[in-house]
């Protein structure tokens, strides 16, 4: 730890600097950058996060160090101000103290406004500003938010309070009381912090400071803050930093006023300044989403000097940023302050278009501009807009918060919707709410979409929705919202939760019922990023397809094969499925080849039309992988087995017989893979042959074709070798017969931990290697993926593992496996047959952008994700190539 715990900032110096956000966080990195570059700040200081790291060794206890190291900033702090006292009576220096990591995570950590208020000097204060009812406005505020945050006390006690005296007094606005009415208000937030304190609003503002700051200390380790990390994938941080700053007002009357804004659109991208303000207002006011704020545009009428001077200092923070910026300033008495800057979150349709007008505007390099997106992000772009044919209309209109539509069933409560989801993965939810807090980003991150009934472009549920991508409508005041009755009202219409409603969140369109969507179209932005990015790639990519539109889509997504079609998707047509069953339920090999015989044809035909789709490009076709008990009905479903019988010609209780005959304890390691063509090579005579009179038919047509033959679940060379011989015996029988060469490979999908040490010995036959990531995580921790939904939220709490090994590839265990299996496979397809081995991935982790760092690194030549996730993986691709994406540890 440093011998420094607090840095000062005010006037045009400050102790540290923005590269110093590790150790000063985001926000007092910036504040200490802003006033080095003239940028009007109230002066203050910064805690660092490394007093945070000891506040918890300690105990939950301020190391004694930094006890007069706050009180120095403290008197230096007075003295930047122009010599306001804190704690004096007559003339009272406010300040605020809020949170600040190295990484953004809006609204999760605690803020606590006009600290340093008491009985006394809110009467000064009055008397100084001539202005009580401003001064009684910032008592109650600071009565309210350190009462919830530093001491526990329910936010909601203090809201009761409030809106209670509105009725009382017949008002609309927390602005329509009056000086009086806010005395009242402070004697009843006394009376609500007391009954849950069991003592009095404390009257010492240095006792306030100490108990605020612990109070953000403690935030760190909050349940919200926590989920975010963990759903952000935020991990390695000391803690967070506190920041002390000199209070100035937004809310002393209608010269002065509050806003958030950001340089550029955080939705587009478009080069226009956006965001909200409130005049006589506070800036919680503005994010928390209580009050519908203004459009900036709007304050160039009501305020046009301000509003010039943050069009100039919007200017200088881009340009000295080289990045879009997302600021908040307050205005006292029609001076501008400037309280934070910092990299704005954004769409992924705005970070691309950002990052490449950046570029063009010569501000940043092309390859700065490829390392600015995050790779992620890019999901935003491949949103599904609503279809606008849809004769659903619109019933209300809110503010377009971030971009796309989502369809689902309404829920009102962000619990509700994390079980729900945790109850079923593909339930689609909209969260309707008045407002959203940070206390409801669970429920946030498992809906679909997000609409709340108040709130602006810069409220918590906007700025969260952007970053995740996910369609967000706010300040839809017709949305009325009880809880109680677990109904809302849309413009006078009664929607129960659990009924459907659709947002629009690129128009601000709510309507009720399901709309149809409709895939997204690419922006020519979207196209130059990815020419920068794949000039410095070197890791392919390829696309897990089972048809020709899904190998089409991917070619559109710039695709460069197929690296896993499964055939056992091609076997569940109504048209087919019938022979599969009969197969199956077939106790002769004359049986089966006659049921085989009425696939191959179908088998044959998907095949011609993924050929045509991939011409020129590599296809890799597994083999039948699943067990053939997934093919029947189970005994639950007596319906089911009745169909197929009558289907295939047998008895419900010949079925039930099979089905009890391929039961399986295990099925993860039963008969399936390799196995099933060992035992009954019919089946994979069938499928070879199918393959190769595609190829040699699309290759008649003058295509060029790359089949892959894979083989599934190998762990022993003598299954390889076996099989091997008996495709290629196959397939050169279809040649001959046709006349016509076809090029071809024949390899194996590495998902056994055996398979990884035996590398060396299966590279002996296999061409290629393709690690099936899913499967190789399953059998090397022995978890399945299906099953693991009771222990893994504990274990990712715990910290017992740092993310969930089906998201991310598992660097350490799987990770090693998979570096074993590489080198031995190499050297020995080298040794003995002087070629290079082929590698690649085909498991979901192929489009998870760190598992492509790691895969980069450890010198794949390809991975394979779905289609959607293609232009994901070539972007994290080529920043692996730039160096981005350090090796972590798993």
């Amino acid at each position: 730890m440093s011998q420094k715990h607090v840095y000062s900032f005010g006037g045009k110096t400050a102790d540290g600097d923005g590269k110093q956000k590790e150790l000063l966080g985001g926000k007092g990195a910036n504040l200490a950058e802003m006033c080095k570059i003239g940028i009007p700040v109230p002066p203050g200081f910064t805690i660092t996060t490394e007093v945070c790291a000891a506040y918890y060794e300690q105990g939950k206890k301020i190391p004694e160090a930094a006890i007069p190291e706050i009180e120095a900033a403290v008197k230096k702090m007075e003295i930047d101000f122009g010599g306001k006292k804190f704690g004096d009576p007559a003339d009272p220096l406010l300040v605020s103290v809020r949170s600040g990591a190295a990484l953004s995570m809006p609204g999760m950590m605690n803020t606590i406004l006009n600290l340093g208020l008491t009985d006394a000097s809110v009467e000064g204060l009055a008397k100084k500003t001539n202005n009580p009812r401003f001064a009684y406005d910032s008592y109650r505020r600071v009565i309210d938010m350190f009462g919830s945050t530093a001491m526990g006390c329910e936010h909601e006690e203090f809201e009761h309070e409030i809106h209670k005296l509105k009725d009382e007094k017949g008002v609309k606005l927390d602005t329509d009381l009056t000086a009086d009415d806010l005395k009242e208000l402070v004697k009843r937030y006394k009376a609500v912090y007391k009954k849950h304190v069991g003592d009095d609003f404390p009257q010492d503002p240095k006792k306030q400071l100490m108990l605020a700051i612990n109070a953000v200390f403690n935030s760190w380790n909050g349940n919200k803050a926590i989920e975010y990390r963990r759903i952000e994938r935020i991990s390695g941080l000391k803690g967070t930093a506190v920041n002390v700053q000199a209070m100035v007002f937004g809310n002393m009357g209608d010269t002065s006023g509050t806003g958030v804004a950001f340089t550029r659109d955080p939705n587009t991208g478009e080069n226009v300044f956006y965001g909200d303000y409130l005049i006589n207002a506070q800036g919680e006011d503005v994010v928390a989403g209580i009050r519908t704020p203004e459009p900036m545009a709007k304050l160039d009428s009501e305020m046009p000097k301000v509003y010039k001077q943050l069009m100039e200092i919007r200017q200088t923070l881009e340009k000295h940023y080289k990045e879009m910026q997302d600021i908040e300033f307050t205005v006292q008495d029609g001076t501008l302050y400037m309280l934070q800057t910092r990299s704005g979150k954004r769409t992924g349709t705005a970070a691309v278009r950002i990052a490449v007008e950046l570029a063009k505007e010569g501000h940043i390099s092309e390859t700065d501009a490829v390392k600015r997106v995050p790779a992620d992000s890019l999901n935003h772009l491949l949103q599904p807009q609503l279809d606008p044919k849809s004769k659903v209309k619109p019933v209300a209109q809110g503010i377009a918060a971030s971009p796309g539509g989502a369809t689902g069933k309404v829920v009102l409560n962000s619990a509700e919707a994390k079980e729900m989801h945790e109850k079923d993965a593909n339930v689609k939810l909209i969260l309707v709410r008045k407002e959203t807090s940070p206390e409801d980003v669970a429920g946030m991150h498992a809906a679909q979409g997000i609409l709340t009934s108040t709130g602006g472009k810069a409220s918590h549920a906007a700025v969260v929705a952007r970053g995740w991508g996910k369609p967000c409508v706010v300040g839809c005041d017709e949305v009325k919202i009880d809880e109680a009755a677990q109904t809302i009202t849309i413009a006078g219409k009664t929607v129960k939760a659990g009924e459907f409603i659709t947002i629009n969140g690129t128009t601000g369109d709510v309507m009720i019922g399901k709309v149809e969507t409709i895939a997204p179209s690419m922006t020519g932005d979207f196209s130059t990023l990815m020419q920068w990015a794949d000039k410095g790639r070197k890791l392919k990519i390829r696309t897990n397809a089972d048809s020709p539109a899904d190998a089409l889509k991917a070619r559109e997504f710039g695709a460069e094969g197929i690296g896993l079609c499964r055939t056992e998707h091609m076997f569940f047509g109504d048209d087919r499925i019938a022979a599969v069953r009969e197969m199956i339920l077939s106790t002769t090999e004359e049986g089966r080849k006659k049921a085989l015989a009425k696939i191959e044809p179908f088998q044959k035909a998907d095949f011609v039309g993924i050929f045509e789709a991939m011409d020129g490009l590599p296809v890799t076709i597994r083999l039948l992988d699943p067990p053939l008990h997934e093919f029947l009905p189970q005994k639950d479903n007596k319906a089911g087995a009745e169909a197929v019988a009558k289907q295939v010609g047998t008895t419900v209780e010949k079925i039930f017989e099979r089905v009890e005959e391929l039961h399986e304890m295990n099925p993860m390691m039963g008969f399936r893979g390799c196995r099933l063509p060992v035992v009954f090579p019919e089946i994979g005579d069938m499928q070879v042959r199918a393959i190769i009179e595609a190829a040699i038919d699309v290759q008649k047509k003058g295509k060029k074709v790359l089949p892959e033959l894979m083989i599934p679940l190998v762990g022993v060379l003598e299954e390889l070798t076996m099989l091997k011989k008996r495709a290629v015996a196959v397939a050169e029988e279809c040649m001959a017969k046709a006349g016509v060469k076809v090029e071809y490979t024949i390899g194996t999908m590495i998902e056994l931990p055996r398979a990884c040490i035996a590398a060396d010995k299966i590279a002996e036959e296999a061409e290629f290697f393709s690690f099936g990531t899913n499967d190789l995580t399953q059998m090397t921790f022995g978890f399945s993926r299906d099953d693991i939904k009771g222990f893994m939220p504990t274990y990712l709490a715990n910290k017992i593992l740092p993310i969930d090994p089906f998201q991310t590839i598992d660097f350490n265990g799987v990770g090693e496996l998979m570096k074993i299996g590489i080198q031995k496979g190499r050297d020995s397809r080298k040794a003995k047959h002087g070629q290079h081995l082929k590698i690649g991935i085909c498991g979901e982790h192929g489009g998870d952008p760190d598992s492509v760092v790691f895969c980069h690194q450890i010198g794949l030549d390809y991975v394979s994700c779905s289609p959607f996730r293609v232009p994901i993986a070539r972007l994290a691709a080529a920043q692996a190539a730039m160096g981005e994406g350090a090796k972590r540890d798993k």
